[in-house]
């Protein structure tokens, strides 16, 4: 993949946004469009005769939705796909997207027939680059982890040396914490906060959905909300979360705009920082799947005041951008696959 262009397909039952999203990729001296669908009952052949390197997909289109599409592909033969969607309008469509293989979204503006939609040319760009070098073997990875790892729910029993677990994921991160949060047991004794970069929008109904299928309480993180045993707090998009220790001891989290320099809003980094600084050498850091470095500066912040880094290895990671930019550092303590993170994080807490 790295000598040649990466081949494309787009889909997408409007023509104003197939030849918007054509532009857009044929700016790149990487990428060549070798196709278009109008919907996913067209995208199916297409992808038989063309045999694309990466699809970009709508979700809500006529005969065949872009969900379908996905179920059906995945079956026949995995392949890297990112959606292309509209926020607010189907996000449950997105997180179902997600679940079924979809390696990354791209949020469409809401007023397309506008020059608005160039605003996203570099981050499509990106992750259409980020996909192509997926492991085809990542797409569908979790439901066998959680069956292999269900018996754990039931080995937690005793409080260990850490009182918090931060994570940092990106890239294939709903996917893989779904994979994870449900396999802790419901009497997990300290609390879970999860960094997961997403547009905003989506946090709020992705920690919804997480709930329903964990025994733990998970929930988009509130300002001043107690940081208790069993509660997971996933970071709202575009603010980061940070904590706060009360006059009486307790800690509640904290949200913010600023830092404003960040590079992602919210960032790994600094929910680390604020882990390390109020539990210090009790907080277990975690950096999973994802694109780019963030998590490493953090990394060093929590190592720096005695706590513990885990990393996910590259053999699970449909991205190993984070995990790697950890290690190459030299800040990791021990690397786990995906399925079997849940025990490493047991057997340590």
């Amino acid at each position: 993949m790295n000598n040649k262009l990466i081949r494309v397909l787009i889909v997408d039952d409007s023509a104003y946004v197939r030849k918007v999203v054509k532009q857009i990729l044929s700016r790149s001296p990487f990428i060549e469009v070798i196709g278009i669908a109008r919907d996913g009952q067209e995208a199916l052949e297409m992808v038989e005769k063309l045999n694309p390197d990466v699809v970009t997909l709508d979700l809500i289109m006529p005969q065949m939705d872009g969900v379908e599409f996905l179920n059906v592909q995945m079956k026949r033969r995995p392949i890297p796909v990112v959606i292309v969607s509209i926020a607010s309008e189907d996000g449950e469509l997105v997180l179902a997207a997600l679940d079924a293989g979809a390696v990354d979204f791209v949020q469409k503006p809401t007023a397309l027939a506008t020059e608005k939609i160039f605003e996203i040319s570099n981050e499509l760009i990106a992750k259409v680059k980020t996909a192509a070098h997926v492991p085809l073997t990542h797409l569908p990875i979790q439901q066998e982890s959680q069956k292999t790892l269900s018996p754990l729910q039931k080995r937690m029993n005793h409080i260990g040396g850490i009182d918090i677990v931060v994570i940092g994921i990106s890239t294939g991160g709903p996917q893989a914490l779904t994979s994870l949060i449900p396999i802790l047991p419901g009497d997990f004794p300290i609390p879970i906060a999860i960094v997961l970069h997403m547009p905003v929008g989506y946090t709020e109904m992705y920690a919804r959905r997480l709930n329903e299928i964990s025994l733990l309480n998970v929930m988009e993180a509130k300002e001043g909300v107690l940081v208790s045993p069993g509660s997971v707090f996933i970071a709202p998009a575009g603010r980061h979360l940070t904590f706060l220790r009360q006059p009486n001891g307790t800690v509640v989290t904290h949200l913010d705009a600023r830092p404003f320099d960040s590079l992602h809003r919210p960032s790994v980094d600094v929910l680390f920082e604020s882990a390390a600084e109020i539990y210090r050498d009790r907080t277990l850091g975690i950096v999973m799947t994802g694109m780019g470095s963030d998590g490493k500066q953090g990394a060093a912040w929590i190592k720096s005041h005695g706590g513990m880094i885990f990393t996910e290895s590259e053999e699970t990671c449909v991205v190993y951008g984070m995990p790697r930019s950890v290690l190459e550092a030299g800040l990791s303590d021990k690397s786990y696959p995906l399925y079997n993170m849940a025990k490493a994080i047991l057997e340590i807490v």
